[in-house]
Formats: C-alpha cells, structure tokens, sequence
C-alpha cells in the first residue's frame, strides 16, 4: 500500500489561487455566507433570528441583529459550560480560544474549530507566497519567539487557551511551516514550556546555535521581538557560556526543557568567541540581529496598531534587515494578508480573504457627519450607517468592521477602524487604524490610542535629544481630582533630568490636538496633564501579571489605556511611580 504523498507547496500557484478569490470577490462573499448560514441553519441562534433558508446578503442584515462579544456571551458561556447540542454551530465546539485580556482587563472567551486553523494556514501560505517573491528563503529555519499560554478545561471540560496556543498546537501549523521552509530552530518544549523566562533564553540559545541556518526571525507581534532581544543584552555572556562549555546554565530549571536543549547543545568553543568578539564591538547594539543572524532575510511580525511604538527600537535592532508586516486579524478570526511586502510597516496594508468569512463594513464618516447634523439627539437614537459589504467600500474612507465566520460569529463587531487604501483586483486592501472605542474621554474630549502614540512619539522625541527612550508606557483617566484629568505612565531606558521630563509633560498635553480636549483645557473642564515616571522592569511586571492569568507572551499587547476595572495593573503601575509632573501648557 502506498502512503499518501502530501502535495508540496508551491508560492506560485497559492498567488494564481488567490489572484482567481479576488477576482470576484462579491460573488466569492455570497457564496461564503450561504456556506455559514446553510452549515448552521439549525443552530439556536439562528433560528432564533428566523432566517428559514434565507442565506442571501439582504435577508441575513435585515434578520440578524449586530453584536458584541457581551451580546453573545450567554451563548458562549453554555458551550463553555459543556452544552454540546447546536447552539452557534451545526458542529460542536470542541476548544475554546481566549483572548489576551490587555484591553478589558480579563480574557474573553472565543468558539475555536478547524475552520479557523484551516483559515489561519491559507492566511499564512498566502502572505508567504508573496513574500517568498520578494524575499526568496532556501532551506532553512526560522527564530520564533512563540510561547504556548497554560492550556486549562473549561468547567464543561473542554480545552482553553489562546487563539495562538491552538494554532500551534495543531498538526497543520508544523506542516505549513515545514512547507514553507522555515521550520521553528527550538524544540516543542520550548514552544510549550510552562515558564516563559526559560522558553525565552532558550529561543535564543537555539538560534545562536542554528545562526548560520536562520533565514527569518519571527514573532507574533513587535513588542516580543524588542522585549527578546532586550533580553539578550543581559543574558548575552551565559550565552556564551552555554554554547561555550556545552552545558545549559541552572537559570532553567524545567525538566523537559533541560532534556530538549541537551540534545542539541554540544561544547562549541569557536561559536562562543565569535559571538562574544561581534556582541564586543557592537555599538549601543546596533544592527545586533544581522550580525548574528547573518543569512536573516526578513524579520516578520504584527507590527501595526499598538504595535508602532516598538518600531525605532526593532530597526536599530534589524539595521538596514527588512521589517514585514505580519497579516490582519485578532482572537476571534483571521481577515486579510499582507500581499504588498515591500511596504514599511507603518504604510502595511492587508488583502482581505472573501472565503474564510463573511466581512460587513459600517461607514464611519458617514456616522460623524449624522451626528454634526442631528447633534446629540443622534446618539440618543443610536443612528448608525448601514453597513455596506466588501465590495462596496470607497477608497480613502475608514469603517468598523463586522464579522461572520464558520466558529458561531454572526455581524460580531470587532472594534476595530480601518481604512480602504486601495483593492487588489475586486478584494479591498486594508490599512488598520485604530480600535473604535474611545481611549481617553472626560468631558467632550475624544481620544483614541492612536491620538496616544502621535502624543508619546512628539514628547520622545525630547528625550531622543537625551539619547534616551520610550521603553513603554500606557495611560488612564484620573477622575479622583476636580477636575479630572489624563495620567501618562512612562517607563524610560535611562535617568533624564527634572527639565526634559516637565517640557515631554508639557508636550504631551499640547499633542492631544483633538477639538473637544484642547477647548475643554483652556476652560479648566480638563485639569492639567500628569506625567508618571515608573521604574525600570514596571511594564515586564505587567507582562508578567497577564502571563499568571493565561495570556501567551507572543499575544501579549501593553495595555495601552487602563480602566478603573483593571485594578491589579492600577496597583502595579502606582507601586512603582518615581517621579510625576504637572503640565503648564495651558
């Protein structure tokens, strides 16, 4: 008898495949729709909304109200629950994803099935395929910084961890890889060890081992990239040592990982010299991930959103090695892929798949211009644009985005702003802008996270001047004072002088430049900006909190404004204030 022979993985025949999904994607998205609605046709919920065969476009937005993951959440709390009988799908959800928890203070829980394992591989075979164009790899390995969070049973006794965990956990993640020939240079074990730490230095005692065979250097988002190789600064001599002597250092204390590494780690006396004479000449570690990774094509990671921060660091990292941005998506599902590689990560757009869901855009100039008109009677009626469907969105203008997919999610609103950038042949190229619920907010004031980065990029630029930097930083409104006011939290990489800090607290306040604020700082309706410098190490012990409560450190996001229900990052961030500064920009 034969064995089955697994189809190698061609990049120019993903590209041709994808090229025929575009083409038409209207139709592509009717057709996918019909497949979600006729597959769960006979699930509680829709049945609930009395569709009754109806799987066309008109039907399903007329029927089917749009929600949040609150609306949902009886639902989904019951499959949690261990009720297997057909309650969002025809197919029982048999593993529950979380999502990292930064915004909300606690993760939400997510239906998780093959589908989005089998969407998530043809985001990633897509993506490759047009950056393999780009960037040719040949046989070799990649350094993932990947971690696997604490896998748990629900109380109905169905396994929980994030969207990433169960990715690679799957049979199909090691396959694709290994298809597209960057196969993880570090052992399971360390991918699923249960101390990050330990995982952490032995990613990057693997891949020192493996430097000359190491042609990408991944991770699931910037902020782990920056934090691995910060890390490297100052566990960079035991490396050394390590490869050195041929013996793993004690700091890993984890059996199946001191097991795996044994196997792989061999006295290499000539490696560690060489290692040691490149970290010695390196200035202010500059160019540190070329020089050890000589053959590195790429580095490749989410690097949008709340991940732009982390960007001046990674390129003095990378020198002159190509950021790539990874694709779009989130826990509850995947939406496009970057098919324009040679984009700076700042400009990353991303082609949105018409097969692996249903996509609904609500217009949101459309939204403002209503409210202009009606005035607050507007948010009173709650008047919201219709939606329009992929097809119909307009080049240059920004939408929320709703989704439908085969995992249970009907017109689930994610919260997330993007902008229509242009299309591939009929599929939209997205380009995220920022989540859509409003971040800062005590009088009129309307701020989002990304009014919060263009503030902290202008005031960092003060401490550059310095040769100082921005490690990290989040935010909170403070409403104990009358009146209330913004709290910036700073971490810095160095001592700076009181002056630089009051002119980057000055700065700050000046830089929110939304209407409502600045009116509402010349009245005193907003007291002045506060600025709160912590302690080295403040946001790793952040890090470290989500961790404990099962987050992944490769889906970990700094929370970039912390709510009065987030009280334990509260706590952290106060325990460790040094200084603070008043503005007097007004």
């Amino acid at each position: 008898m034969l064995e089955k022979v697994e189809k190698a993985f061609d990049p120019e025949e993903f590209i041709e495949e994808f090229e025929v999904l575009t083409r038409d994607a209207g139709r592509v998205q009717n057709e996918t729709l019909k497949k979600i609605l006729e597959e769960n046709r006979r699930t509680e919920y829709l049945q609930k909304w009395g569709l009754d065969g109806k799987f066309d476009p008109k039907s399903f937005a007329e029927l089917v109200p749009i929600v949040t993951h609150k609306d949902l959440e009886p639902f989904i709390r019951r499959i949690v629950d261990g009720d297997a009988s057909p309650i969002l799908t025809g197919k029982p959800i048999k593993t529950i994803s979380l999502s990292s928890g930064t915004t909300q203070g606690k993760p939400k829980f997510v239906p998780f099935n093959d589908d989005l394992v089998e969407s998530t591989m043809q985001i990633y075979k897509t993506s490759f395929a047009f950056r393999n164009r780009e960037y040719p790899i040949g046989s070799g390995k990649a350094l993932q910084f990947i971690y696997s969070s604490k896998q748990f049973k629900t109380s109905g006794g169905l396994p929980a961890g994030t969207a990433t965990t169960n990715v690679y956990r799957s049979s199909q993640y090691k396959k694709t890889m290994k298809a597209m020939q960057t196969p993880c240079c570090s052992p399971d074990e360390v991918i699923f060890g249960p101390d990050f730490h330990q995982s952490l230095y032995c990613h990057l005692l693997c891949g020192l081992i493996s430097s000359d065979d190491i042609q990408v250097v991944s991770s699931t988002f910037a902020h782990s990239l920056v934090h691995a190789f910060r890390t490297f600064e100052q566990v960079w001599e035991e490396l050394c040592n390590d490869i050195r002597n041929g013996v793993l250092t004690s700091r890993i204390t984890v059996p199946s990982i001191r097991t795996a590494m044994s196997k792989l780690l061999k006295p290499n006396p000539e490696l560690a010299d060489m290692i040691y004479e490149k970290c010695s000449r390196l200035s202010n570690w500059y160019g540190l991930i070329p020089e050890l990774f000589p053959n590195a094509k790429y580095i490749y990671g989410i690097m949008t959103g709340s991940m732009e921060p982390y960007l001046n660091k990674l390129r003095h990292y990378a020198a002159d090695l190509p950021l790539l941005s990874a694709d779009y998506g989130s826990s509850e599902g995947w939406i496009g892929a970057n098919v324009n590689p040679n984009l700076p990560p700042e400009l990353a757009t991303f082609a949105v798949l018409p097969n692996i869901g249903y996509f609904e855009f609500i217009p949101l100039r459309q939204n403002l211009d209503n409210l202009a008109v009606e005035g607050s009677d507007a948010t009173f009626l709650g008047l919201e644009p219709k939606p329009v469907g992929l097809s119909e969105v307009k080049v240059g203008e920004e939408y929320e985005i709703l989704v439908t997919n085969f995992a249970g999610l009907y017109r689930y609103r994610l919260g997330d702003v993007v902008k229509v950038m242009g299309f591939h042949n009929s599929t939209p190229e997205l380009q995220f802008v920022c989540r859509r619920n409003l971040l800062l907010t005590i009088n009129i004031d309307k701020n989002t996270e990304r009014d919060l980065q263009l503030s902290v990029e202008s005031a960092a630029k003060l401490l550059a001047a310095e040769k100082l930097e921005v490690v990290d930083f989040s935010s909170r409104v403070d409403l104990s004072t009358d009146p209330g006011h913004y709290v910036i939290y700073w971490e810095i990489s160095g001592e700076a002088n009181d002056e630089i800090l009051r002119e980057c607290c000055n700065c700050l306040d000046k830089s929110f430049v939304d209407a409502g604020y600045m009116s509402s700082r010349k009245v005193n309706a907003i007291g002045p900006l506060e600025l709160r410098v912590l302690r080295k190490g403040t946001f790793h012990e952040v890090l470290d909190h989500f961790v404990g409560m099962g987050c992944a450190v490769s889906q970990f996001k700094t929370p970039r404004c912390v709510g009065a229900n987030n009280s334990r990052v509260l706590q952290i961030l106060s325990n460790n204030v040094v200084k603070n500064y008043f503005s007097t920009a007004y």
